[in-house]
């Protein structure tokens, strides 16, 4: 590495004081900047010089990062005078996509596959219509436990930035999930737990799903707030049952609504044929 990349490496590490991993990222970035240019100075590059290389990158959000690490360095660079050069270019807009989600025929139908003669088919049962009943993060349902459940409601008491919100579960989730309990005859103050009577981890909650429906927990996270929104739910509910700090952040479901509702239009109205 050049001397103003150790030093950036330095900076990274003792002053910013940033994870092993952030700094790789950073470093590597650079470095491919650096190996780029070969043999020319890293600190004479200018704007044009970095569109160039950025010009090899068409996904966005891979040109983003380097971007950001790049303007970071030279801001470095130039705050400790390294180099006169002001390096700074602005990031290019990431379009969001539109989260995957089930439709509730596509959940009942993966459900179907589950052998419920058995404990662990009872629970893997009760762990997915409990997901999609919810809209909790996985992480949130496996730390449910059973006082967290009172009259048919849930008390989902970790959720990010430590705030508490209820939510009501729906007859089915509640009658599967007394089936599920009924049967496993569990002892722990935890729901979920896997053949040893240890909490079920987050990899296992994700092969269940991925086994029945073949999609993560998340999704039917992401489904749970699509049915609400396609049925006419108002936007704040849906922020306050998905633990949503902003209203932004769940917006991107009203994307749903919207082609939900143009689907419905090239479907069944007459004027959507071609004549």
């Amino acid at each position: 590495m050049s001397d103003a990349l150790i030093s950036f490496y330095e900076y990274l590490s003792v002053v910013k004081a940033l994870n092993t991993q952030s700094i790789k990222s950073y470093i590597k970035d650079i470095k491919q900047l650096e190996e780029y240019y070969q043999p020319r100075d890293l600190l004479s590059l200018d704007n044009m010089d970095i569109l160039k290389f950025l010009a090899q990158f068409e996904n966005k959000r891979t040109l983003n990062r380097k971007l950001s690490s790049i303007n970071n360095f030279f801001n470095f660079a130039k705050r400790e005078s390294l180099t006169k050069s002001k390096i700074s270019l602005k990031t290019s807009k990431v379009p969001r996509n539109l989260p995957k989600y089930l439709s509730t025929d596509e959940i009942l139908s993966g459900l179907e596959l589950i052998d419920k003669t058995k404990t662990n088919g009872l629970r893997d049962y009760a762990l997915i219509l409990f997901l999609y009943a919810s809209g909790c993060r996985v992480s949130e349902a496996l730390n449910v436990q059973r006082e967290d459940i009172i009259d048919n409601w849930l008390k989902i008491r970790f959720a990010k930035g430590e705030k508490e919100r209820l939510v009501p579960l729906a007859p089915i989730a509640i009658k599967a999930l007394e089936e599920y309990l009924k049967e496993a005859d569990i002892s722990s103050t935890y729901i979920w737990l896997n053949k040893n009577g240890n909490r079920l981890s987050r990899i296992t909650a994700y092969n269940i799903t991925k086994k029945y429906l073949n999609v993560s927990p998340h999704t039917l996270r992401h489904s749970f707030a699509s049915a609400l929104i396609i049925g006419g739910a108002d936007l704040k509910v849906v922020q306050e049952l998905l633990g949503h700090s902003s209203l932004v952040t769940t917006q991107i479901y009203t994307h749903i609504e919207s082609q939900e509702l143009k689907e419905t239009i090239n479907k069944y109205h007459p004027l959507a044929e071609e004549i």
